[in-house]
């Protein structure tokens, strides 16, 4: 019994992971006791070390198991407590609902996407050109819109491609391109790695726009909003304060775009292959000539909703999560989808991230119940004047890599607005700060995969698995955009 025990926890997990899971659970109370007062903050720190290692192993065992038993693990221990944990929630019920009803709206706006971006991706052969693209397309798009959003949207454009290949891949001698047929062994092995790579340049080439765009305006991230709330800038006056860093860091990022397709480092510059193009190509105008005037008209409602969708976010005219929910219930009222198992596929996607998500909390709860960043708070805030942008840029960038950028920062601007109500700091240090703050937690945050929620969302989809995206190979490739966009932030500052 002790042997099926340990074979079913955590089902195929590695042996060396689950052993490691069970030992750090079972020695965090006698460690605690035995450091003294030190040992909460020690044992805190180390929980966070064993969630990023739960995190890394996402394409072995979903985080939602192993870092839901470290979250529990957290509160057993005292290290936070209920409260604390629903405080968190309730400030981040925005985003909770944002991937519940967005997210599953996206999911029915498929063959839209697929329509569009199977067009685009055929039509661009160039991959710069194509990168730049979806680049510069996901920051326009995270400017107006959300990060998260569009994180979706990209997502769902990707798994749809890749289905698209994989039914190319399963029919056997079908005649999708003319006269010319295909077996399986032309599509996979070195055809198939040589796609997914494709893919995997795309979508981080996408992501990092998210970032790149997210930072620039008041709707692009969720603290962006308070931040702009503390100051009471307008989303022109926040668009234009933020300006200074925000263009040096789009145009500084593009490059880099450019940089690593050229030189085919850090896993990028692999290019759709002509044969693989032909299929895709084959089977798309397959697609769009055998398109009934059903399916023609369900893709005249989703384009309406996309512009309904545009229009909303732009406008921010309620929450977005809401936003998503009312769209949700158009799109399938006008289209005729009615059957509850269909709309409950649409929820699959977001709702094991939105329990991770909630896992992810506890653990935001015990850095603040446990004080984890006071340290490095008190001693930017006891910097010298001039010193503190750029000292609040990396602390913030660092902070929100290994935790959570709303978290981090609103600590930092409840802080920095303490100070400035006290009378220790002036309006144009106030703001100067809120700009580092922003800057901070929207750029260097894209080091790794729990940094951005949207990195989290996309590392923990059902795309991560089927194009071998894992967390190293993310930290990985999102290493030349954090370096340059670092660099380039701290300078403009």
């Amino acid at each position: 019994m002790l042997k099926i025990a340990f074979n079913s926890f955590l089902g195929g997990s590695p042996n060396w992971f689950k052993i490691t899971i069970i030992a750090f659970l079972a020695l965090s109370y006698p460690a605690m006791l035995l450091l003294g007062d030190s040992g909460h903050t020690v044992v805190g720190w180390a929980f966070i070390a064993m969630f990023i290692l739960s995190l890394a192993m996402a394409l072995k065992c979903y985080p939602l198991q192993s870092g839901g038993l470290l979250a529990i693990g957290t509160l057993l221990l005292g290290l936070t407590t209920p409260q604390t944990v629903w405080h968190e929630i309730q400030q981040n019920l925005g985003v909770i609902l944002l991937l519940v009803f967005m997210v599953s709206f996206i999911y029915f706006m498929q063959p839209l996407l697929i329509f569009i971006f199977g067009k685009i991706l055929l039509k661009i052969e160039n991959k710069i050109a194509l990168s730049l693209m979806f680049s510069f397309s996901a920051a326009f798009l995270s400017a107006f819109l959300d990060a998260l959003t569009v994180t979706a949207v990209l997502i769902s454009v990707f798994v749809a491609l890749y289905g698209v290949y994989e039914k190319v891949h399963s029919s056997v001698g079908v005649d999708f391109n003319e006269n010319e047929t295909f077996d399986r062994k032309e599509m996979g092995g070195d055809s198939l790695e040589e796609f997914r790579s494709f893919l995997r340049s795309l979508v981080m080439h996408g992501a990092v726009g998210t970032a790149l765009g997210g930072v620039m305006t008041l709707v692009g991230e969720p603290q962006n909003l308070l931040i702009g709330e503390k100051l009471g800038w307008s989303f022109v006056e926040f668009a234009v304060q933020m300006a200074h860093v925000t263009i040096p860091t789009l145009i500084a990022g593009l490059l880099v775009v450019i940089a690593v397709e050229v030189t085919k480092t850090f896993g990028y510059g692999a290019k759709l292959q002509p044969h693989v193009r032909g299929i895709l190509k084959g089977y798309i105008e397959k697609q769009d000539a055998e398109r009934t005037d059903k399916e023609k008209y369900a893709l005249v409602v989703q384009g309406i909703c996309a512009v309904m969708l545009i229009f909303g976010l732009a406008f921010h005219i309620m929450e977005v999560g809401l936003i998503g929910l009312m769209l949700l219930v158009v799109v399938t009222a006008f289209t005729g989808i009615t059957d509850e198992a269909r709309i409950g596929h649409a929820f699959e996607e977001s709702l094991p991230f939105v329990s991770l998500l909630v896992i992810f909390f506890v653990i935001v709860g015990m850095i603040h119940d446990q004080h984890l960043f006071t340290p490095v708070i008190n001693w930017v805030l006891a910097l010298p004047i001039d010193q503190q942008p750029q000292a609040f840029f990396l602390a913030n960038g660092i902070l929100s890599a290994i935790s959570d950028n709303v978290f981090v920062a609103t600590v930092y601007i409840n802080e920095v607005k303490a100070a400035f109500d006290a009378g220790t700091i002036s309006r144009e240090h106030f703001e100067t700060l809120a700009i580092a703050i922003n800057t901070g937690t929207n750029l260097p945050s894209v080091a790794t995969p729990n940094g951005q929620a949207a990195f989290l969302f996309l590392l923990t989809s059902a795309l991560a698995p089927a194009i071998r995206l894992g967390y190293m190979k993310m930290v990985i490739m999102a290493l030349p955009y954090t370096i340059v966009l670092t660099i380039v932030g701290y300078l403009f500052q």
